[in-house]
């Protein structure tokens, strides 16, 4: 893929410092809003910067990988979360609609055929193998994939979208994820590799070992990412990734939500550096290998509510903090405007 990711303009950046400084509050006083906001100038190139409407993009697909016993659920849940998606009664649903995002739902890769006009079909193929035993997919397939994703965020930022969260469904891409994370870090899989969907403790050491054994077999090396990512990977993780890259391309915020997300992140960041300065946390998953995925990109999460669905749905949670840091620039006053005294300005008439 020919991306072209330029850098956050830092010069934008100390400017809306500086602007921040002079609203009517004390230096700081609004705390991580003010960082944000700032980011968000440098991002965007803009001082001003606007963020409504997000875009929402839920990749689905599934991961051949689930009959090694790695998930609570059977493989047949993504395709029947994709149709709840489709009917608007699943969580990012909801949390779209209060945020007034605008939401499509991917089939990048369901097992099953999907047959409903809310749900673009996308399909690269209908799921991964099985990567504990072969290849999740070829080189040509995750390329596919990354340009479905970079394709559809090119779609909805033409639709007006000025943030993107991206999210996911796939019964087993906590497996996958943790795979793609293993590779990038020396901490080990028990670090690593978390419950999921909500396994039992003795299936949660299965998993671990069902990694370890396809890190073993496929050795996947991070220096070669699409190799790396049709190894162990997954199509809807690929696509996330691609429509990272095609949003940080055109200096569209990314507000990242759980621990897929954020491994998909990385995943982009392989493909082209400067994807992360792009990037904000938006939450904190329980899933124990969001905090070292989290800790690689250098990012703090904005917010910790214990969730850990994914979906996109606590990116969506969390983009209010966002909207509230870009309003904050655009429409309160500063000292001079207003007519109030600064504290420099007191310190001027006591001398």
């Amino acid at each position: 893929m020919k991306i072209f990711v330029p850098a956050a303009n830092r010069q934008i950046k100390e400017d809306a410092c500086a602007y921040i400084d002079q609203l009517t509050k004390p230096p700081g006083s609004l705390g991580r809003l003010e960082q944000l906001a700032a980011e968000l100038a440098g991002m965007t190139g803009n001082l001003f910067p606007e963020v409504t409407p997000p875009g929402v993009l839920v990749f689905a697909a599934d991961h051949g990988v689930v009959v090694e016993g790695v998930s609570a659920y059977p493989a047949e849940v993504t395709a029947q979360m994709v149709y709840n998606f489709a009917r608007g009664g699943a969580a990012i649903n909801v949390f779209s609609r209060r945020i007034g995002a605008l939401l499509e739902i991917v089939d990048v890769g369901v097992a099953v055929p999907i047959d409903n006009e809310r749900v673009i079909g996308k399909k690269v193929r209908r799921g991964t193998d099985n990567f504990a035993k072969t290849e999740a997919m070829t080189p040509a397939e995750a390329e596919q994939a990354l340009h479905v994703g970079y394709e559809q965020a090119v779609s909805i930022i033409g639709q007006g979208a000025r943030t993107l969260i991206a999210g996911e469904m796939g019964i087993g891409n906590t497996t996958a994820a943790s795979a793609l994370l293993a590779t990038l870090t020396d901490e080990p899989l028990e670090r690593i590799v978390g419950k999921g969907t909500g396994i039992a403790a003795e299936r949660l050491v299965h998993k671990q070992e069902v990694i370890r054994q396809a890190l073993a077999l496929h050795r996947p090396d991070p220096a070669k990412p699409l190799e790396w990512l049709a190894k162990i990977g997954g199509l809807e993780i690929a696509a996330m990734a691609g429509a990272m890259l095609a949003a940080a391309e055109r200096r569209i915020p990314i507000l990242l939500d759980g621990f897929i997300c954020t491994v998909a992140a990385l995943v982009a960041r392989q493909f082209a550096p400067n994807v992360a300065d792009y990037m904000i946390a938006g939450h904190r998953s329980e899933e124990p290998g969001h905090g070292i995925a989290l800790g690689l990109l250098g990012k703090e999460p904005l917010i910790d509510l214990r969730m850990r669905l994914g979906e996109g749905s606590g990116a969506a949670v969390a983009f209010p903090l966002l909207a509230a840091a870009a309003a904050m620039v655009s429409e309160m006053a500063t000292f001079s405007s207003a007519g109030v005294s600064t504290a420099e300005a007191k310190g001027e008439k006591e001398r």
